[in-house]
């Protein structure tokens, strides 16, 4: 069988809370232009192949 030692936690140390939010606000930015890209491009189906 094998060995098996002892199980090993690793945590982060520091609070990065600023580069949480720097990311948070880009993935809004990302969902809100990819929300008006797909309104935008249903749009134009509606209008061109009707």
């Amino acid at each position: 069988m094998a060995g098996h030692g002892e199980v090993e936690y690793a945590t982060a140390t520091g609070n990065d809370y600023s580069e949480h939010e720097k990311t948070y606000r880009l993935f809004v930015q990302l969902v809100k232009w990819g929300i008006y890209a797909v309104v935008i491009i249903l749009l134009l189906m509606a209008y061109f192949l009707i």
